[in-house]
């Protein structure tokens, strides 16, 4: 009888260890490493124009979320004060590597908050003038990322409308007064308007009532066309600002796609989709170990020119011969 209880006890303790071990081994298993996102705008408006590509980036090189990679979100939903508080209650996650969705807003509320945990950004304009690289090629620090041809685009822009209605002698030029970059845009502005021997009008919008504000501004100053400057809060919109582009009448020119094929009449801009894809790289690289003040900032060269034909037409304007064969892309 003795002889039994041993090997009933015996029994019981295997018993025991089998149920314990599997809940060993999870706890012994590496924890997965938290990938913070940090935007100052809307889950929806992520969700379909940036998140996409970075997860291709990050697939890439070989993180897949929720199987080996976890992220936390934090979206200030166009209420730039929050992202302060945003960005530290994101780092008690202790996230492996921040991304900076939405521009220089969310990126600069980040930087403040840590000068350990890498950051990672998709910006157009120079960062090395917004105080948030040291250079291109040794940014130092804590931050990297992706910056789409500062100085160029906006002149771009007008050169590319210009050509379109010649005989806009004002042009608006869109800004949000919230962006760190507003008044190095606007001179940007002023110079190429100049350089063409037009006058621009400076408009700004920090919400949706500011942007109708803005193009009734427009309209009483006469002006034939509008350069809507690349920024997080308007690239949010396409379709509400393209809308009121066409209610208005006015010829307009944008930094992303998305506005010309949701009615815009043109856009010309980096590749957004192509900008979001290697910061996915850059951050499942930084994952893997890589110091982030090591990695160049990547200066994107592709650039897409999208006409919208149905739009010219509405107008009753047509695009040139030399702009038409160089567009990317024509909506018919």
């Amino acid at each position: 009888m003795q002889f039994d209880q041993l090997k009933r006890r015996h029994f019981i303790t295997l018993l025991g260890g089998a149920a314990v071990w599997p809940f060993v081994a999870r706890a012994q298993q590496p924890a997965m490493p938290v990938i913070g996102f940090l935007s100052n705008g809307f889950r929806q408006s992520d969700e379909a124009f940036r998140l996409p590509p970075l997860r291709e980036g990050l697939k890439e090189v070989g993180y897949v979320e929720g199987r080996n990679g976890a992220s936390e979100y934090r979206w200030a939903e166009d209420q730039y004060d929050r992202l302060p508080e945003l960005a530290t209650d994101l780092l008690r996650r202790h996230p492996a590597v921040i991304v900076a969705v939405g521009g220089p807003t969310s990126l600069l509320a980040a930087k403040k908050a840590t000068t350990t945990t890498p950051i990672l950004f998709a910006v157009t304009g120079d960062p090395v003038k917004l105080g948030l690289v040291a250079s291109f090629n040794r940014p130092g620090g804590n931050v990297t990322g992706v910056a789409a041809f500062p100085g160029t685009i906006v002149a771009k822009q007008f050169e590319a409308l210009h050509e379109t209605v010649p005989t806009a002698t004002i042009i608006g030029c869109l800004l949000n007064p919230n962006n760190p970059k507003t008044e190095s845009d606007a001179r940007e502005a002023q110079e190429a308007a100049r350089t063409l021997g037009l006058e621009v009008q400076i408009l700004h919008a920090r919400n949706e009532t500011e942007i109708e504000r803005a193009f009734a501004t427009l309209l009483q100053k006469r002006g034939g066309g509008l350069v809507v400057i690349s920024d997080g809060f308007f690239n949010d919109r396409p379709a509400q600002i393209a809308v009121l582009a066409a209610q208005h009448s006015i010829p307009a020119i944008y930094s992303l796609h998305e506005f010309a094929r949701a009615g815009g009449l043109m856009s010309y801009g980096v590749s957004n989709k192509d900008s979001w894809r290697q910061v996915g790289v850059y951050t499942g690289r930084i994952l893997k170990g890589e110091n982030p003040a090591d990695l160049p900032v990547i200066e994107v060269t592709k650039v897409e020119l999208v006409i919208n034909v149905k739009t010219a037409k509405t107008l009753g304007i047509s695009f040139p011969l030399s702009l038409l064969g160089r567009a990317d892309e024509v909506i018919e």
